[in-house]
């Protein structure tokens, strides 16, 4: 396959451009490196690249519409994967205006080239932040969700409803996926584990919200980037059961659908805190606090929709990915064993 990835610098984008570059595929990669976190972190992702004509990165930022517009007018693609997108649900209630630039600007003419240029198959980022004020778990495709929590999240739903129009307009099939709290090597320093891990190494006391009770479905990188391929492998097709009186968000009569990628075994925060403890081999000093504003106190994710289409599950368990999260994190600081 011939794909473009947006967001190649990012933690999720660049795991996914080795995997299909490791096996056979081309990959044009763009991003526009902006210094929300570490610039010289994706810059070391970049690196990571084999110097040959199967992978070919552009920096640039989509919401320059004439250049996306010449990127897709370039050459043709079997798949189109966005990826970039504003992170961060704390950072959208103080920088909105940098959601809608990126997360509905930008998206759009990505989401534009790709109906123009009659690409085969649209996958796009969306988040388990969606589920917004949902209670009722594991949390499912099927389920209302027009109760967002953050600019952030609102985005997101944004971007699956854009993307079903254009399935219904103009017959692009189109594949939303709900990833859920995603970490491993490479990871955001944004992230928890990212943070916890530089706390308790430098002694410094790590932040523990909701006083530790917290229920997150962890999904290890290696686990988000096989259910990303296996979507993009299987084009979204029309649902035939689909029926507007009891219409499910999930799928349509239009081809589109969406997907949690979750590793559906939610666990309490302290336990991943514990695993983090036991790799480091140091124990965390904790300050306790009060839930954060925009956030929720657990995610589960039913992946029975991703199972029954792909035949794939997410199980890696969270002592092996933070394990591995540490040996690149040591090895990446120089921090000694």
């Amino acid at each position: 396959m011939h794909v473009l990835i947006t967001g190649v610098a990012g933690f999720i984008g660049h795991h996914l451009a080795l995997k299909m570059l490791e096996r056979g595929d081309s990959v044009v990669g763009i991003d526009n490196l902006n210094d929300y976190y570490d610039v010289n972190l994706k810059k070391n992702r970049l690196k990571r690249f084999p110097a040959d004509a199967k992978f070919i990165f552009n920096k640039l930022d989509m919401t320059d519409r004439p250049a996306v517009e010449a990127l897709f007018a370039g050459q043709r693609f079997d798949a189109v994967v966005n990826l970039a997108a504003q992170a961060g649900v704390r950072y959208s209630i103080t920088h909105p205006h940098a959601y809608i630039d990126a997360n509905l600007v930008g998206y759009t003419n990505i989401l534009e080239g790709a109906r123009h240029a009659k690409v085969g198959h649209f996958v796009f980022a969306s988040s388990s932040s969606v589920y917004g004020a949902n209670t009722r778990m594991p949390l499912s495709e099927s389920d209302n969700v027009d109760h967002p929590l953050s600019l952030y999240a609102a985005t997101k739903k944004a971007n699956e409803l854009m993307a079903h129009s254009y399935a219904n307009l103009f017959n692009l099939p189109c594949s939303g996926l709900r990833f859920f709290t995603v970490y491993g090597p490479w990871g955001r320093p944004d992230m928890a584990l990212f943070k916890f891990t530089k706390a308790i190494l430098a002694d410094d006391p790590i932040q523990v919200f909701n006083h530790g009770n917290m229920v997150r479905d962890f999904t290890y990188i290696d686990d988000i980037v096989e259910g990303i391929i296996r979507v993009i492998d299987r084009p979204a097709v029309p649902d035939p059961a689909w029926n507007g009186d009891k219409p499910n968000p999930a799928t349509s009569y239009a081809p589109y659908r969406l997907f949690n990628i979750g590793n559906n075994n939610p666990i309490q925060l302290m336990r991943y805190i514990n695993a983090l403890e036991a790799c480091l081999g140091k124990k965390a000093k904790m300050e306790l606090l009060p839930m954060q504003e925009g956030d929720v106190p657990a995610t589960s994710a039913d992946v029975s929709h991703l199972r029954a289409v792909t035949g794939f599950k997410p199980a890696i368990e969270v002592e092996t990915g933070i394990a591995k999260f540490v040996e690149w994190y040591q090895a990446y600081y120089k921090h000694p064993n």
